[in-house]
């Protein structure tokens, strides 16, 4: 099966967020989504996933899967928004039970935030398939970024989240709490022994020191032969001890804050107070 995938580019966030269908059908799913969030306002805006919905309403095509990839620290999900608008079933891997119990203590949410992924309408696991519509998906658990990173192995192309970047960019950092670099090297040569024509589309771009296009599609075989991290059959001690060096010179992602906190909730934002008001906390020396 070649479905076909249509890209959008947020370049606030250099993300890229897919939408999959059917090569001959109309069911189709959408991957890694963005809700516009502008931090010194705190007002977020849903133009990068309105692009999603017309599109979607213009090709006439049936929303069966909302995916993340991960508990994403860069962006906001859309995810509730695109279900409010067009269907479908919100789905992550399901040890994002992990990372709620992880960052319901660093935010300090108590017993009323539930650490079960019931936010969720599906807690997808290794080794699990499903369909969008004659498609089958193959669900591998790719930790390494975080503990609930997830590839989605949609017919011929694979949709690795944060897990592998372009191969002239490399791959993930592992620092954020329950990250692995050891895993993480684990979890790409679990992509990489897909067959190598499969089609890789990365989750973020951020266009490698001399190439002047954003860039999001690669291959098995080119990952393999070119990823200036592991290409070449680099080992994973050489890999581990770069990435943990590489991932000590690096600053936190600007919206990490909102992002855990919104997406750890399935895109959902926390409880309102008592006037109604919404409020995102500020965890002071924790990250």
């Amino acid at each position: 099966m070649h479905p076909v995938i249509t890209a959008f580019f947020d370049s606030a966030t250099n993300t890229i967020s897919y939408v999959v269908r059917e090569p001959q059908g109309r069911a189709a799913a959408i991957v890694d989504s963005v809700l516009d969030f502008d931090y010194a306002s705190g007002r977020t805006d849903t133009a990068s996933a309105d692009e999603i919905v017309a599109f979607v309403q213009k090709e006439d095509l049936r929303i069966e899967w909302i995916l993340e990839t991960h508990v994403h620290a860069d962006h906001l999900s859309a995810a509730p928004y695109l279900q409010e608008k067009l269907g479908g079933k919100i789905g992550i891997g399901r040890n994002i039970t992990i990372v709620q119990d992880t960052f319901g203590k660093v935010f300090n949410e108590g017993t009323e935030f539930q650490r079960d992924g019931s936010q969720f309408d599906a807690l997808l696991e290794e080794g699990e398939s499903f369909h969008i519509g004659q498609m089958r998906a193959d669900v591998l658990h790719t930790p390494g970024h975080t503990p609930a990173c997830m590839t989605y192995v949609i017919g011929d192309a694979a949709f690795v989240g944060d897990t592998l970047f372009m191969p002239d960019f490399g791959t993930a950092r592992c620092d954020f709490p329950g990250g692995s670099a050891a895993d993480l090297y684990a979890s790409i040569q679990k992509i990489l022994s897909l067959p190598d024509e499969t089609r890789i589309f990365v989750g973020h771009d951020y266009k490698a020191p001399g190439r002047e296009e954003y860039a999001w599609e690669t291959t098995v075989g080119e990952q393999k032969a070119k990823n200036v991290h592991v290409g070449e059959g680099r080992d994973a001690e050489e890999f581990v001890a770069m990435r943990e060096a590489r991932d000590a010179t690096l600053g936190m992602p600007k919206l990490i804050v909102p992002s855990l906190q919104v997406n750890m909730r399935a895109g959902n934002m926390p409880e309102p107070e008592e006037d109604g008001s919404v409020f995102l906390k500020v965890p002071v020396n924790k990250l």
